[in-house]
């Protein structure tokens, strides 16, 4: 299945609809003052319009400036004593009684406005203390680091969240330029507290580390610290999934650890696509009490124009309204895209689409591409073949290939 423009399908319509409905709500008062005078005057004087100008200034409190809702009022005010006059009942006790009751709910929504006001202020704060702490833990990489280009996004799904259980990090070091993609147990702020545990020890590991499984058990190493302080659940159940990473300067290679996390996608420049699937499965960092093989290296060709692709299971696991999965091999394949930047907007667009917009996972991605075009000494045998010759496992024990 093709994949759509940045900012188009889904995503477009959704914002469409919230346009639409505020602009009714913006009107609203409007029509109601109106519709209060035409039910007045075209109704025996025994009926009366004053509900609806009574809502006409709830309706404006929480959507205008407090100028406004107050014009509101009184419009709405004179409005109630003008039909009075009309009717001859001004100075009657029920004309004076619906008057003063129009005055009070004129005055309710000035008092309702103020605290609609500030609330928003308060959320703003809020939002802007959110966004400078996703920038500390969750900083947005440059987009060339070791000459390749980067490109990340992230999406959290709790509401009015910026930061959660997933991560991503790139960085270069005497290695190459390594990276992280992972996703931590849990959600809310016991999770960001693990996300940022998990990237100090991977951005010290990875400038002094010479493997990525040395890398792999500082980080589990971290984790183990962290959920000996911790209470209940988190303390025996805590773990992340993680893909570590690491392509040498100019060797053309790409290696993989991969710690219980969906795997890696490689797209070349020609829309062929390789899953980076581990030749033996590996628990996740943090549950190595538990034994098992910790993982071991393998090794890709990465060509001039091929990008990786790194993803939490937000991606995966997002569905659609018959429950089917996203499968973003299946919507890659094929897909000829320029370049880390571009690959994540189509992505990000196309899954809003898939799932109309209702996010129920955290998702990180990450796009890693080497710069130039792909050479074509390929034969068509072995693009026939493109497993086999992009799977070359290496194995590393202490500083030595096995």
């Amino acid at each position: 299945m093709g994949l759509g423009r940045k900012g188009s399908g889904g995503r477009r319509v959704a914002v469409g609809g919230r346009g639409t409905a505020r602009w009714v709500l913006w009107v609203m008062p409007c029509v109601l003052i109106a519709a209060g005078l035409a039910f007045d005057l075209l109704t025996p004087p025994s009926f009366t319009g004053s509900p609806l100008f009574s809502a006409a200034p709830l309706v404006a409190a929480p959507l205008y400036t407090l100028w406004a809702t107050a014009l509101t009022g009184v419009l709405a005010v004179l409005a109630v004593f003008l039909l009075h006059l009309h009717h001859g009942v001004g100075w009657t006790a029920q004309g004076l009684t619906e008057l003063a009751t129009m005055v009070t709910v004129a005055g309710l929504a000035l008092l309702i406005n103020r605290v609609v006001r500030r609330s928003g202020e308060r959320l703003a704060s809020a939002r802007g203390i959110a966004e400078a702490a996703q920038r500390a833990v969750l900083p947005k990489p440059a987009e060339r680091i070791g000459g390749l280009q980067v490109s990340a996004w992230y999406e959290a799904a709790q509401a009015d969240a910026f930061i959660g259980g997933d991560l991503y990090a790139v960085q270069e070091t005497p290695y190459g330029v390594r990276l992280a993609v992972g996703d931590v147990r849990g959600k809310g702020l016991g999770a960001v507290e693990a996300v940022a545990v998990v990237l100090g020890a991977f951005r010290e590991a990875a400038e002094t580390e010479p493997t990525l499984e040395a890398v792999a058990q500082r980080l589990e190493r971290a984790l183990v610290r962290e959920g000996a302080r911790r209470e209940g659940l988190d303390a025996v159940e805590g773990f992340t999934t993680c893909v570590l990473g690491e392509i040498p300067p100019e060797a053309g290679v790409l290696r993989l650890l991969n710690r219980g996390h969906p795997e890696p996608l490689l797209l070349y420049g020609d829309g062929e696509l390789a899953v980076l699937a581990p030749a033996e499965p590996a628990l996740p960092l943090g549950m190595g009490d538990l034994g098992g093989r910790p993982g071991r290296v393998q090794q890709w060709a990465f060509p001039a124009g091929a990008t990786l692709l790194l993803y939490t299971d937000g991606l995966t696991e997002a569905r659609d309204r018959a429950g089917a999965f996203y499968d973003p091999a299946d919507r890659l394949r094929g897909r000829i895209l320029p370049g880390p930047q571009a690959l994540l907007g189509a992505v990000s667009s196309d899954v809003r689409r898939h799932t109309g917009g209702a996010a129920t996972d955290d998702m990180a991605l990450l796009a890693v591409g080497r710069p130039g075009r792909r050479r074509s000494e390929r034969s068509q045998v072995e693009r026939r073949r493109p497993e086999r010759r992009r799977t070359v496992p290496v194995v590393r024990r202490g500083d030595e290939a096995v």
